[in-house]
């Protein structure tokens, strides 16, 4: 589930649509949970389904370190890339804002840490990595990491609208480490290699 400060809009027609913001959405706000809503499809059941309809899953979906594809129910499926994302994914199944999210500026992700199938070039952004890549998550989780510990202060102190989809035994463990009791655990956790499903 996507934030409810949130909306789709046509952004250019290059990236097509995307996720922008109607209200301000101060860091460490939580911009995204995985509900029950949302479709998990195991790849004996991708492999059962329609070619066309296996692009749509390519395009709309990720993979999570299961190796299943999820399809977000709502706009949260319309979130575009970023090489600077405004929002960085946990390996406890909801993202976090990493930065200041003012009216009508997007919500990115990483597309890095999300399991592509394919290398694929996105829009030149003027940074330094100009392509993602398949195993970007073992080579930038500790960046990814480390950019969500500094804003582990802030997640306390900005309200949480979505933090009730979180399952109790998941936040539990997350206020741990909010509380300085436990490790955060890695998005390295998040990684699936690809060569599992195409060996199997």
């Amino acid at each position: 589930m996507i934030h409810p400060d949130t909306e789709l809009c046509f952004i250019n027609n290059t990236v097509g649509y995307g996720v922008v913001a109607k209200k301000f959405i101060p860091k460490g706000t939580i911009t995204w949970v995985q509900d029950e809503l949302d479709s998990i499809y195991t790849p004996e059941q991708v492999a059962g389904i329609n070619p066309l309809m296996q692009d749509y899953l390519e395009t709309y979906c990720f993979t999570n370190g299961r190796g299943e594809k999820v399809l977000c129910w709502d706009i949260a499926k319309y979130v575009n890339h970023s090489f600077n994302p405004s929002c960085i994914s946990t390996a406890y199944d909801f993202e976090i804002a990493v930065r200041d999210i003012y009216p009508g500026e997007q919500l990115t992700d990483d597309y890095g840490y999300l399991n592509v199938s394919e290398p694929f070039r996105p829009e030149d952004e003027g940074t330094e990595r100009k392509v993602v890549y398949p195993d970007d998550l073992l080579k930038y989780h500790p960046v990814w990491d480390n950019t969500v510990i500094e804003n582990l202060p802030n997640i306390n102190k900005v309200a949480q609208p979505l933090q009730k989809f979180i399952p109790a035994a998941v936040w539990d463990e997350f206020s741990e480490v909010l509380a300085g009791r436990a490790a955060l655990r890695s998005i390295r956790n998040c990684y699936f290699e690809q060569r599992e499903a195409n060996s199997a």
